[in-house]
């Protein structure tokens, strides 16, 4: 079983950053992929950006690309995914969820081919 912990959303003006952490726990494997995944009000959940465990390769949606960067950091037994917000904009609103993939490499972008889900943490982009 694996745990994901969200964690770093808040409220941001537009142009602003933000930085989002999800802790990995639980019984991982090198051929685990990463991502971030959001759901802006009343919309549905859309893919943001994933990582590799393996080689650490990553795939960003055009939405986000050149404003936001996945990343892998680890200490010890602990992993954490960490997406960077930068450039912020109204249209970020929305809750971002962490997931991960047993098998697989990062150009999965729908949100069914995830195997575990974190619970969600809000980002609010105001203009």
């Amino acid at each position: 079983q694996v745990q994901l912990v969200e964690s770093g959303g808040g409220l941001a003006q537009a142009g602003g950053s933000l930085r989002l952490s999800c802790v990995v726990s639980g019984r991982t494997f090198s051929t685990y992929s990463m991502a971030w995944f959001r759901q802006p009000p009343g919309k549905e959940r859309e893919f943001v950006a994933a990582i590799s465990f393996s080689d650490v390769s990553t795939y960003h949606a055009d939405s986000v690309k050149g404003r936001f960067t996945i990343s892998i950091s680890r200490d010890n037994a602990k992993n954490t995914v960490n997406l960077q917000m930068n450039s912020l904009k109204p249209e970020d609103t929305a809750v971002y969820f962490c997931a991960a993939k047993i098998e697989g490499g990062v150009y999965y972008t729908n949100d069914y081919e995830y195997d575990y889900w974190g619970q969600g943490t809000q980002v609010i982009v105001s203009s």
